[in-house]
């Protein structure tokens, strides 16, 4: 079920933890304080990169820092977000790195497309075109420094930290054009392709799934994080996320074993085949004593 994927979606959860720990900032959203993690969970279900933040800390610095530090050899060319997840900026730097940024637009009827040329002319869609058409003048000019990011001779992360304090700065400047050409050409194809919203859909659907999961699993101590130790908070998290893992490789076993017995392969159909997942939980208890034989094991 597991093979070389190249895709995942990412997205943050929020998980209350005491005020006192400096991360924990208020949510308005969920009227409480907590911190916020963010996962990257690849798109068979398996999560290859967490981390603990502050909630107003960029989703999408964090996205691009899953993307480059996560704990696989796996090659990633295609990350799906929510309209948090992506910035213009963020549609730079993931070129630029070499991934694809595929966004579920939340307000797409607000999205602006941008011309290649002030010359170019396109009435019917003029509601939608931005009126300055992109600066390529720019993007030339600062060319050694988007290099710089692509061929890793600078650190990403404290590339977008740098711009988030001066966005006046031309290298800044300049992303945001290249960006700009990104996100158009995503928005056409976004809105062009049907099976391209069903498959940005389906890889948000996984990693919602895995956030269930996490309220299932992570449920002692009222669900909250009660140490404000820095380091706690990432051992829990780690530990959630190892407790997941696990799950989803337990289920993955199951489930294989029952594929591999002809009356199940006869009973399911392709939608049946379609939907088989192994983020389900319905079937284990959270509770009480776990007794394990260490004499036996499921076959491999």
């Amino acid at each position: 079920m597991f093979s070389n994927f190249a895709t995942e979606p990412s997205d943050s959860s929020r998980v209350v933890a005491y005020d006192q720990n400096l991360r924990t900032q208020w949510f308005p959203r969920y009227r409480g304080p907590g911190v916020s993690v963010y996962w990257h969970v690849e798109e068979k279900s398996m999560c290859i990169y967490s981390q603990v933040n502050a909630p107003n800390s960029s989703e999408v610095a964090a996205m691009l820092h899953g993307l480059l530090n996560h704990d696989t050899d796996k090659e990633i060319d295609r990350n799906y977000v929510d309209t948090h997840g992506q910035s213009t900026v963020g549609f730079a730097f993931c070129h630029l790195l070499g991934f694809e940024l595929l966004p579920r637009f939340k307000n797409i009827q607000s999205q602006k497309l941008y011309k290649v040329s002030t010359t170019d002319c396109y009435e019917n869609l003029s509601p939608v075109i931005a009126k300055r058409a992109i600066n390529w003048d720019l993007i030339k000019r600062q060319y050694n420094d988007a290099t710089a990011l692509r061929v890793n001779t600078a650190d990403t992360e404290a590339i977008l930290k740098q711009f988030s304090k001066n966005s006046s700065h031309p290298t800044f400047l300049a992303f945001q054009e290249l960006g700009k050409v990104i996100k158009t050409m995503c928005l056409c194809d976004y809105l062009a392709s049907e099976q391209l919203r069903k498959e940005i859909h389906s890889g948000l659907n996984t990693v919602e799934s895995w956030h269930s999961a996490s309220d299932f699993i992570f449920y002692g101590q009222g669900g909250e994080i009660r140490r404000n130790e820095l380091e706690e908070q990432e051992v829990a998290m780690l530990s959630l996320q190892l407790i997941q893992n696990c799950i989803i490789y337990i289920n993955t076993l199951i489930i294989q074993q029952l594929l591999s017995e002809d009356e199940w392969k006869d009973r399911l159909d392709e939608e049946d085949y379609r939907a088989l997942t192994p983020m389900i939980y319905s079937h284990i208890n959270p509770y009480g004593e776990f007794h394990l034989d260490m004499d036996k094991r499921m076959p491999i």
